[in-house]
């Protein structure tokens, strides 16, 4: 398929969904996430509380497939998780193939009816342009954990951020504070890595972030749990960058 067709094949999409009444949501979603051939990624797609009962499903560009919560397949799972006010996507296996755009989205019962769609757009490469070693960290409360992410020398002059999902809170080169006794701390080496240092954790840092480069990102969960008396707990996790130059149009 052209550049020209798969451009006109997402206009119609695009003008399908504004047929229904869709709302969309800003903040990453337009950004992309890359991930390497044969392997998988969790997506946090977050609503508000006052949906967690309606219907939540995962919609595939690549195949024009709903899949809907709680429903878990070889290489798909997708799980609702209403307490947290998200649900989840995870995707495993991933082929070249399976480069393009997705969306979450909740079916309301206002009126008129309205979809509220969440979008990323997923490129699946050999050598990822960011890319999580894991995408599951944890520390203690009061610890810390100290996350690294590398990059290409074409990224060198790219915003470097670690944003978290729920309340699209972006944290950059300095230190910034994100509660009362916790704080972020990002320094770039101005080569090919920056590291954050998150201080001072506190339960409720707990949830979803991502390391991001320009406009290529990939998620990260973080897990803090109650501190146990005489543990100071610091943890480091790696983003991963190569060369490759993001063309999305």
């Amino acid at each position: 398929m052209t550049a020209y067709a798969k451009k006109n094949t997402l206009y119609i999409s695009i003008g399908f969904w504004l047929i229904l009444g869709v709302e969309c949501y800003s903040g990453w979603s337009n950004r992309t996430l890359t991930i390497q051939t044969g392997g998988s990624v969790t997506i946090p797609c977050h609503y508000d509380e006052k949906y967690s009962q309606q219907k939540k499903y995962w919609f595939s560009e690549f195949d024009q497939s709903n899949t809907y919560t709680n429903t878990t397949q070889k290489n798909l799972s997708v799980i609702d998780h209403p307490d947290q006010s998200l649900f989840t996507v995870t995707m495993r296996n991933l082929q070249n193939k399976h480069t393009g755009l997705y969306y979450c989205v909740v079916k309301t019962r206002e009126q008129p009816p309205k979809n509220i769609i969440n979008e990323t757009y997923l490129k699946i490469q050999s050598a990822p342009d960011v890319s999580v070693v894991s995408s599951g960290v944890s520390g203690h409360e009061g610890g810390d954990i100290s996350v690294q992410c590398f990059y290409s020398s074409g990224y060198k002059n790219k915003l470097k951020e670690w944003c978290r999902y729920e309340d699209q809170s972006c944290y950059t080169v300095g230190r910034t504070n994100t509660s009362q006794n916790s704080s972020v701390q990002i320094s770039d080496d101005g080569r090919r890595s920056f590291t954050v240092l998150m201080t001072g954790l506190r339960l409720t840092d707990s949830g979803w972030y991502f390391c991001s480069v320009g406009e290529v990102l990939n998620p990260v969960h973080l897990t803090v749990t109650e501190a146990e008396q005489g543990t100071n707990v610091s943890v480091i996790h790696k983003c991963f960058a190569t060369t490759y130059e993001i063309k999305h149009n």
